[in-house]
C-alpha cells in the first residue's frame, strides 16, 4: 500500500448512503442496510490487516429514531442478525466487539444480543470494534455532565475537585470512557457534515469526506483512506 508511513489507531466511519444506494438499484431502502453490512465486514478485514487498532461505526443516531417505524425496527432486526451472524468469526479474529450509545431505548432482545456478543469477545485484543447504536454526540456530553453531577451529589468530597478538573477528567464521564479519540473520521456518500457524532472526541480528529456510498465502501476504499490520513501533518494548534 502506498503512502502508509503512519496508521491511525481510530479509525472511524460515518456509514451514509444505504438508501440511495438501494434506490438507484429499485429496491426498498433496508436492501441498502443488509448491503452496507458487508462494508463493515470489509473494513473490519481491512482494519486486521493494515493494523488499526480501534476501528468506530455510527449504525444508528438519537435522530434516527424519528424515521418510519418500519425501516427502525427492520434495522433493529438486522442489527439482531448480523450480531449472531458475525460474532463467530469476529471473535475467532480477535475483535472486541463494543456498543456505545442511549441503550435504554433498545429492545429487550437486541440488548441481550448485544451483551452476549460484549461478553463473549471481550478479551480480545487485535481490534476493538465499536457500534454507534442510538447515540448522538449532544446525548453524549448531556449525559456526561448528568452522571458528574450525580457523582458529585453521592460524594460531597469531591466537589472541590472540580474546580481542578480537566479535559481527562470529564472525559471519563463519556460513553467513549477507555477508548482512544478517533484519528480520522470517514463519511461517505459525498455529504460534508459530521451529523452530531463524537462532538468531544473528534475535536482534532482528521476529516475525510468521499463520494462513495456506504454498501461500495470495501477494502480498497478503506486503504484509500489510510493514505490519505498518512499525507497529513497533525499539529494540534502547534507550529513543526
Amino acid at each position: 500500500m502506498e503512502n502508509m508511513t503512519k496508521v491511525p489507531v481510530h479509525v472511524s466511519m460515518i456509514m451514509d448512503g444505504n438508501g440511495r444506494w438501494a434506490k438507484e438499484r429499485g429496491k426498498e431502502r433496508v436492501h441498502g442496510h443488509f448491503e452496507g453490512v458487508e462494508s463493515v465486514r470489509a473494513c473490519v478485514e481491512a482494519a486486521l490487516e493494515t493494523g488499526v487498532k480501534y476501528l468506530s461505526v455510527f449504525a444508528f443516531s438519537e435522530e434516527n429514531w424519528n424515521r418510519p417505524e418500519e425501516e427502525v425496527l427492520a434495522l433493529m432486526g438486522l442489527m439482531v442478525k448480523a450480531m449472531a451472524a458475525e460474532m463467530k468469526s469476529l471473535d475467532r479474529n480477535g475483535v472486541r466487539f463494543i456498543v456505545l450509545g442511549n441503550r435504554s431505548r433498545l429492545s429487550r432482545e437486541l440488548n441481550a444480543e448485544i451483551d452476549s456478543c460484549m461478553e463473549m469477545t471481550a478479551g480480545n485484543e487485535a481490534l476493538t470494534l465499536i457500534v454507534f447504536l442510538s447515540y448522538s454526540g449532544k446525548w453524549d456530553i448531556l449525559q456526561a455532565a448528568k452522571k458528574m453531577a450525580l457523582d458529585l451529589l453521592e460524594h460531597p468530597e469531591k466537589r472541590n475537585a472540580v474546580e481542578k478538573m480537566g479535559v481527562e477528567g470529564f472525559e471519563s464521564y463519556l460513553v467513549t470512557a477507555g477508548i482512544p479519540d478517533p484519528d480520522l473520521i470517514v463519511r461517505t456518500s459525498g455529504e460534508s457534515r459530521i451529523s452530531n457524532y463524537m462532538l468531544w472526541q473528534g475535536a482534532y480528529s482528521e476529516f475525510l469526506f468521499v463520494d462513495t456510498l456506504w454498501p461500495d465502501f470495501r477494502k480498497e476504499e478503506f486503504r484509500k483512506a489510510l493514505e490519505s490520513y498518512a499525507k497529513r501533518d497533525r499539529r494540534y494548534g502547534k507550529v513543526k
